[in-house]
């Protein structure tokens, strides 16, 4: 292929990917509902970012309306489920929060969000945390990797560009691989927050919870679901669990209860069908933010939250 032609190709597939920063932002086995739930429990407090939050997940509720909370998310649904009055419930997620925000004020494009940790008290008996994602810039990855499997398919999926972890290579450098980094530098803020946690609500039983497949395992190709290069997601898939992995080791040592979101999620990913998916692609099929997680996903999260308490 001629050089002009390849400038020609890479510009318009960049030029398509702008889009995504308008839809791609870090802002999951289904149980019968109707199974017994365990006693009430509460004052029970939500923490947490988009994950937690459920954006664009009808009804949004709560202030500011920049942390675009749904009536539907996974807190919402434990709460419901356990009995919890609404008076004891308050759910302090938000999108786009980082651990620092725990801590302090986050400010959203529709107001600004207190520190989280302030919803607890001595008198709070259950906190759910789930918050980690934005701190490794899990969002502008999703953006970077795109735009780059955009650019190989374009080339022709290997045949001008036998490189499949072009997004890969941004993040890691000789033996060094920066994501790796960012996720030990989160478990550390983690470790920090959830002793905080404990000394603000020290009788609360903490549950840090993980995040669910975003990717399929089985290496398929999720074409224009999820267009991203065959290394490039391999890279990704690597990456999130590694996170969940960091955020497990650091709930166990603090005293908390790690919630597995992840494996009851796989082949429910983002690139499955729209019928049983939890994650939702660049462009969803159910009203839920793009790569993150639609109402039945926050309903499965709810699930094994609701497991772990028993």
């Amino acid at each position: 292929m001629k050089t002009t032609h390849l400038r020609t190709v890479l510009v318009g597939v960049l030029v398509t990917c702008g889009t995504l920063a308008t839809v791609v932002g870090v802002a999951h086995s289904e149980h019968d509902q109707a199974q017994a739930a365990p006693a009430a429990k509460g004052p029970y407090v939500a923490l947490g970012d988009s994950y937690t939050a459920g954006p664009k997940i009808p009804g949004q509720t709560g202030a500011p309306a920049g942390c675009d909370r749904s009536d539907r998310n996974y807190p919402s649904q434990v709460a419901s489920r356990l009995g919890v009055a609404d008076t004891d419930f308050r759910d302090v997620s938000c999108s786009g929060a980082t651990i620092a925000d725990l801590t302090q004020p986050q400010t959203t494009d529709q107001g600004t969000n207190a520190p989280q940790l302030s919803a607890l008290s001595p008198k709070t008996r259950l906190v759910t945390l789930g918050i980690g994602g934005n701190d490794i810039g899990f969002g502008s990855m999703i953006k970077r990797c795109v735009t780059m499997g955009l650019a190989y398919q374009a080339l022709g999926s290997g045949k001008y560009i036998p490189e499949d972890t072009l997004c890969r290579g941004h993040y890691v450098h000789r033996r060094t691989d920066e994501l790796e980094r960012k996720i030990d530098a989160a478990g550390e803020r983690l470790a920090g927050a959830l002793t905080e946690i404990n000394r603000r609500a020290p009788q609360a039983r903490v549950y840090v919870v993980g995040y669910p497949a975003i990717l399929p395992a089985d290496g398929a190709d999720c074409g224009g679901e999820l267009p991203l290069a065959p290394g490039d997601m391999s890279y990704l898939r690597e990456k999130e669990q590694q996170l969940n992995s960091e955020l497990r080791e650091r709930a166990r040592a603090s005293g908390a209860v790690y919630v597995d979101t992840y494996r009851p999620s796989e082949g429910r990913d983002a690139c499955s069908d729209a019928a049983t998916r939890w994650i939702e692609p660049l462009v969803p099929s159910s009203p839920a933010a793009a790569v993150h997680p639609n109402e039945r996903g926050e309903r499965g999260m709810a699930d094994a939250v609701l497991d772990a308490l028993r």
